[in-house]
């Protein structure tokens, strides 16, 4: 099956978030499978930038974008360590800027044109590289034009007319929102401005138009497919998502144990695995220590944190959290991350207060982000929304027991530690369900007693380190949603 990846993301030429993992790792999988996956996305500096070989096409095309006419040039690379081409669109009035979406402050002001234009050019290089597409795969709300484009501007030509729609939501939270007067450049007929179609609130609504007019529907984790049809998590698209419930599958993603493995990873000091995870993580451990300017202590807990310093990732939790445990409790903290200035603030005081128990680095390391995973003895992940999480699926694999609140993925992963759980063999994690700080308190409190029983944590730490996450499961499940929505654009006439 021929599938193209509509994506503004995919590792390793450029990456925010997430769907850059994805659309760096499931089309490889794809291939695997005896698929034919491309992937096409915009030629930001990022990407241009990112090392990876690049090259022309020589092919240029045009595409209106409201009442102008606006060039683009397709360059090629591959996905690396596979045949999984990728196309570049080159429009530097667009694209070669120094972030993806923003400026450091607030959204690019022309997000609207960049990616209608995106949506437009996308559908020109299938004509213009004579590409062979039966899915067009598109990815969060940047894409979210493709969909109604093959059903509206589109139906009507040959090449078009047979290729199905699957539309992947990594993250509802971010719609794509903008002024009802920039249906304009879409080129879309104002009859589509409607409940039924584009409008929401009296806005077009990119991400709202993708989930009424894609044939086949996707979300990264069965459990945030069931909570994005209720408030809060449906951010106000509930009606739309219910009424669109038979065609929405959630597909938890995988992990890349390519990049993600102690047993081959360069980056940590020593390489391990389930059997001998003892002495690879004490070794681990102690260099973590030395390089954070920690004492070397193997008898007490080595806390987590990697990530956005943000809300959403239940940051304020471990705000409330970590001043009593760091002047109370014989622990220590390393955390990674960036984001509000208030809690690089408070991290910044908290290691000068406690520098035995806290260390951090503002900023973010790829490489120290590994070697905190192999280092680590519990990895703490309160999200107040996680559409899926990976870092929880690293977690696991590096023996560091992830410490989670009960939401989307990261409540489909990780199985709490109770009695039960732990005489049945499917005990990995720890989870919590208020988001409240005395909730998160606690289920740290009950993995540090666990992490003194050296039985129950031996089990814990090989059961999490023995569990398949990778990606292969995950490329099985979009295979069979690949086919259901080729069946379906054969029986359905053009949206009206």
């Amino acid at each position: 099956m021929n599938i193209l990846f509509a994506t503004t993301e995919a590792v390793p030429f450029c990456k925010t978030g997430g769907l850059g993992d994805v659309c760096g790792a499931l089309p490889i999988e794809l291939e695997k499978l005896g698929d034919r996956p491309t992937v096409i996305m915009p030629a930001f500096r990022q990407a241009l930038e990112s090392g990876q070989p690049i090259e022309s096409t020589g092919v240029r095309f045009q595409t209106p974008i409201g009442r102008k006419l606006v060039s683009g040039e397709l360059l090629r690379s591959t996905l690396p360590g596979s045949g999984v081409p990728v196309y570049l669109i080159k429009q530097d009035e667009y694209f070669d800027r120094p972030e993806l979406y923003w400026d450091g402050q607030s959204d690019y002001h022309d997000n609207c044109e960049r990616f209608v234009f995106f949506a437009r050019a996308v559908l020109e290089a299938i004509r213009a590289l004579d590409l062979e597409v039966d899915v067009l795969h598109c990815h969060d709300w940047q894409a979210g034009l493709l969909p109604v484009y093959l059903k509206t501007l589109y139906a009507d030509r040959t090449r078009y007319r047979s290729i199905a729609s699957l539309f992947t939501v990594h993250n509802l939270a971010y719609q794509g929102s903008f002024w009802h007067w920039d249906m304009e450049l879409t080129g879309i007929g104002w009859e589509y401005f409607t409940p039924q179609h584009l409008e929401f609130y009296g806005r077009l609504n990119f991400m709202k138009a993708a989930l009424m007019f894609a044939d086949v529907l996707t979300t990264v984790s069965p459990r945030y497919a069931m909570e994005i049809q209720s408030p809060p998590a449906s951010c106000g698209l509930e009606g739309v998502l219910r009424h669109r419930s038979d065609q929405l599958f959630g597909v938890l993603n995988g992990a890349d144990y390519g990049a993600w493995n102690p047993a081959t990873d360069p980056h940590i000091a020593a390489n391990y695995d389930a059997d001998n995870f003892l002495h690879g993580k004490g070794v681990c451990k102690a260099a973590l220590q030395r390089e954070m300017g920690l004492p070397e202590r193997s008898g007490i807990p080595l806390i987590a944190s990697v990530g956005r310093l943000a809300e959403q990732k239940g940051f304020d939790l471990i705000a409330d959290v970590l001043p009593r445990w760091a002047e109370q409790i014989d622990v220590q903290w390393v955390l990674l991350g960036t984001g509000d200035q208030r809690y690089h603030e408070l991290l910044a005081r908290l290691q000068d207060e406690y520098p035995e128990r806290v260390a951090v680095r503002l900023g973010f390391s790829n490489e120290l982000a590994h070697r905190i995973e192999a280092g680590a003895d519990l990895f703490l992940m309160p999200s107040r929304y996680e559409p899926c999480g990976l870092n929880q699926l690293y977690s696991l694999k590096y023996g560091a027991v992830p410490v989670v609140r009960e939401t989307g993925g990261l409540a489909d992963t990780i199985t709490n530690c109770t009695d039960a759980t732990l005489a049945n063999g499917t005990a990995n994690g720890f989870s919590f369900g208020d988001a409240s700080p005395h909730a998160l308190s606690d289920a740290i409190d009950r993995g540090c007693r666990a992490y003194q029983d050296e039985g129950v944590w031996n089990r814990l730490v090989q059961t999490g380190m023995r569990q398949d996450w990778s990606w292969a499961r995950s490329a099985h499940r979009y295979d069979e949603l690949y086919r259901l929505a080729v069946s379906q654009v054969r029986e359905q006439p053009v949206m009206q």
